[in-house]
């Protein structure tokens, strides 16, 4: 009788096992069909991004290589359209990306809800609101908000803080904690980003670029959502 136990219990560990990660997996789904997006469209993720369990990615979405997508994202191009994320840019946990209909920014001829570039660090429980453009090699920290803005290369978003109402930051700038750069003035008197904001800017990326090919690892083939699979 004990021995049965034992076994039953086995058994059950290694459903709970194999049934682990697609129990978790991302959602990914084209757009629904809507008057403002008649036509539905799928995400287009790079098969060295790794989107992680409990994301959600939806629509006209590029997302390029090792791409590192933290737990509880959501991406969601139902609205405004489309996005692009550039390669080695991480989204941590609890961030959102969302765009308003028909506002966009132009980049290399072609008009983006949301354009993030290269080696961009988005932390925890910020929020990415189109129309915005973000430059390669930009920070934006806890829980900031950037909405109907440019934002230069190089930028240093600290924790807390508002980036709006169409203004343009160059490259290399700083914006304090709290602070709420809503005019054009305020964003030219911002001071560049000092060497510990570099030094830690850069911290965070040389961690979170190891993550996709790890997490890949570790995951194995458990990367469906919804029997849509992505990067394959």
């Amino acid at each position: 009788m004990k021995g049965e136990v034992i076994l039953s219990e086995r058994k059950q560990e290694k459903r709970n096992d194999d049934n682990h990660n697609d129990s978790f997996a991302p959602f990914i789904s084209p757009n629904p069909v809507t008057s403002f997006n008649p036509v539905q469209r799928y995400p287009k993720i790079d098969k060295t991004a790794f989107i992680s369990p409990f994301c959600s990615v939806i629509g006209d979405v590029r997302i390029k290589d090792n791409v590192y997508v933290a737990p509880n994202v959501s991406i969601r191009a139902d609205e405004g359209t489309p996005f692009y994320i550039g390669s080695n840019t991480n989204l941590q946990d609890g961030v959102i990306l969302h765009g308003l209909v028909n506002k966009r920014f132009p980049v290399g001829g072609k008009g983006y809800s949301i354009f993030i570039g290269n080696k961009v660090s988005v932390a925890h429980g910020a929020l990415i609101h189109g129309p915005c453009y973000i430059g390669n090699n930009t920070f934006v920290g806890f829980k900031s908000i950037v909405y109907n803005a440019i934002v230069g290369e190089g930028t240093f978003i600290a924790y807390n803080a508002v980036v709006t109402n169409g203004v343009r930051i160059a490259p290399n700038r700083f914006v304090p904690p709290g602070a709420n750069i809503d005019t054009q003035e305020k964003a030219n008197a911002l001071r560049r980003v000092p060497a510990d904001g570099e030094e830690f800017a850069r911290d965070v990326q040389r961690v979170n670029q190891e993550f996709p090919a790890s997490y890949h690892l570790l995951f194995g083939s458990h990367r469906c959502s919804c029997g849509m699979p992505y990067g394959h």
